[in-house]
């Protein structure tokens, strides 16, 4: 069994340089040239190029999702040839590939703890994979999946990436919500007014929380009031601006897996955690307000559970 402890704050570094991770920009043909010249390493997504045949649209017109394929392509086809880019930039040399970008590739592909996060945040969405096995760490970022950030660092390191992967944007401005920092809501009665509210039908949140608005706690366990009950259940929904999800997952050496999942939405004053929870036989999620720091310590007993 493997115990990760996310809470501890690293050992002082010998010096800065000690202190902080090793971080490279790499395109996707430079990535892909990398893992080839690392044995054939896979990476750890699948990525489908972008085909030039759109079946209909010559006599349909181009659709957006087409429109996008079309600027990916050419994002690809203007890069610089991999090898002599990677030897420009001396992860190449005669003596053969940077043994830490070799050493971080050979760790995404061979962990023995997975982390997928997708953070998706004011209109644009980054993808993650944070690998770990003993005492290392290699991690794989994009939002456009034609430049990639390659990081690679001791686990003692890791909670500080986990703080940077949640970080808000500066230019996103927070402000007050109508949701308080604890909540507790029925799930059944959660998913219902998000439906009624995507199908336009706001009338059906005050019939739905006359039958059913009862059973929402605050987080001393004590039933919240008609009025802010009503207002914080439906907040959870419009306020929404964005969600972290992340996806862990014990690889073992007969390729099974042992998953857990950590979910936040941001609202109008930043983060909230989503945890869903049984209360005799019913579904119930609990809403709390959180921060980028806290992304490691409510990820210490999902890993605790995949690692058991």
């Amino acid at each position: 069994m493997v115990t990760i402890d996310l809470s501890t704050p690293p050992a002082p570094a010998a010096s800065f340089l000690d202190g902080l991770p090793r971080r490279i920009a790499v395109n996707l043909h430079e990535l892909r040239h990398a893992a080839s010249l690392a044995g054939g390493a896979p990476l750890p997504f699948d990525l489908v190029e972008p085909g030039t045949n759109h079946g209909l649209e010559d006599r349909l017109g181009q659709s957006p999702g087409s429109v996008e394929d079309d600027a990916y392509a050419a994002a690809l086809t203007s890069l610089h040839d991999a090898e002599e880019s990677l030897r420009h930039r001396g992860l190449i040399t005669d003596a053969g590939v940077d043994p830490g970008l070799t050493g971080a590739i050979g760790l995404l592909a061979t962990p023995d703890l997975a982390l997928d996060l997708d953070v998706a945040v004011a209109g644009s969405q980054v993808k993650a994979w944070h690998r770990q096995a003993g005492n290392a760490v290699a991690t794989l970022a994009t939002c456009d999946g034609v430049v990639f950030e390659l990081a690679w660092f001791s686990t003692d390191q890791w909670s500080g990436e986990l703080t940077r992967a949640a970080a808000i944007p500066n230019d996103l401005t927070l402000g007050e919500s109508l949701v308080p920092d604890d909540i507790d809501v029925p799930f059944p009665l959660l998913d219902a007014i998000g439906e009624a509210l995507r199908s336009s039908r706001s009338d059906l949140v005050s019939v739905l929380m006359n039958h059913h608005g009862d059973g929402i706690l605050d987080g001393a366990g004590e039933p919240v009031e008609a009025a802010p009950a009503t207002a914080a259940v439906g907040a959870i929904h419009t306020e929404a601006r964005g969600r972290l999800r992340v996806l862990a997952a014990r690889v073992r050496a007969e390729t099974t897996t042992v998953v857990g999942l950590v979910s936040w939405v941001l609202l109008a004053d930043g983060w909230h955690s989503l945890s869903p929870h049984q209360d005799d036989d019913e579904a119930r999620v609990r809403v709390r307000r959180t921060h980028p720091a806290d992304l490691a310590a409510e990820l210490a007993p999902v890993l605790a559970q995949v690692t058991a």
